[in-house]
């Protein structure tokens, strides 16, 4: 599935880790990603973990997407920051699931908390 990503290539997302209901992808902010303040576009920060939440829920099989998200942004990111997305299965139940991501700079520190529900197609 990651493969076909198109639009997480583009951004030089990379995969670090992948389990059953859990996986880790790696981002640098580059220019590009940078908003009006000087910081990295939440947008961009979304897409690392919503990256990170499809690899995690896609990991059993079945073809999974998104039903719904949502994200806290805890702390700012910005240029030359690397940025980790680990996601790790809450529950599944039937063709549903719930996925907690946590986005952290390499010192630890949380840039955002990201919660995501999935829905196995059929």
């Amino acid at each position: 599935m990651l493969d076909a990503d198109r639009a997480s290539a583009a951004l030089g997302i990379e995969l670090l880790e992948l389990g059953e209901g859990r996986a880790a992808c790696r981002m640098t902010v580059t220019g590009h990603m940078i908003n009006g303040h000087d910081l990295c576009h939440g947008g961009y920060v979304f897409l690392l973990a919503d990256t990170a939440f499809a690899c995690a829920c896609n990991s059993h099989g079945p073809v999974t997407v998104a039903a719904g998200a949502e994200i806290t942004f805890v702390s700012p990111a910005r240029e030359g920051d690397v940025l980790v997305a680990e996601a790790s299965e809450r529950t599944r139940y039937g063709r549903s699931g719930i996925y907690d991501i946590t986005v952290r700079k390499p010192d630890g520190q949380v840039v955002a908390e990201f919660r995501g529900r999935s829905r196995e197609l059929r």
